[in-house]
């Protein structure tokens, strides 16, 4: 992970402060609305954006097991999925390298209503708030990274597994928060610009 953090991440972060250069500053979250107008923003910018949010969803796994799933986040999941097995089962499908070729992020997202979740996959490092990944404008509560810089070193060509074990260092409480962030401000949860 701490090659994944700082060589990879930190790429997307010069990359992006490069691109943006000598303009007025603007947060991240808002670079997102518009990014597939502009190669170096869509491409860094979301590098940026995708991996500030993968590392605040996570935690060590021996805290990860203490959090909980909001009620409120578990209502939506089983409106959405059936129950909280379903949606880790519908989640790992989608991470599959059939389900999602080559590198890209799968994403559990709260809809434009704010009444449902929706399980996506983008592409390499586009998300869903980017205006036409999507045909609609969702807001990511959960996600993880398939590239396969995230795993390789430690599970090779074993993405299912890499997946599978993932689960274990989720911050239910985080991804709660985002949850009801989503749903109260009808926007996408801020990263650490």
């Amino acid at each position: 992970m701490k090659i994944h953090h700082d060589k990879h991440h930190g790429t997307y972060v010069a990359n992006i402060n490069k691109a943006t250069e000598g303009k007025d500053p603007v947060p991240i979250l808002d670079l997102m609305a518009d990014a597939l107008e502009a190669g170096p923003v869509r491409n860094s910018g979301g590098g940026h954006y995708n991996h500030a949010f993968f590392w605040d969803e996570m935690t060590p796994a021996d805290k990860a097991a203490k959090t909980k799933v909001s009620d409120q986040l578990e209502a939506l999941i089983n409106k959405s999925f059936g129950s909280m097995d379903e949606m880790k089962a519908q989640f790992e499908a989608r991470s599959a390298p059939g389900a999602l070729f080559g590198s890209g992020w799968v994403w559990i997202c709260v809809n434009q209503a704010g009444d449902e979740l929706k399980l996506v996959g983008t592409p390499n490092q586009d998300n869903p708030l980017m205006k036409g990944v999507l045909d609609e404008v969702m807001f990511p509560i959960l996600g993880i990274d398939v590239w396969e810089h995230a795993y390789y070193l430690k599970y090779q060509n074993r993405r299912p597994e890499y997946v599978s074990n993932w689960w274990n260092v989720v911050d239910w409480d985080k991804v709660s928060s985002n949850c009801a962030y989503v749903i109260e401000n009808h926007a996408g949860v801020p990263v650490r610009d």
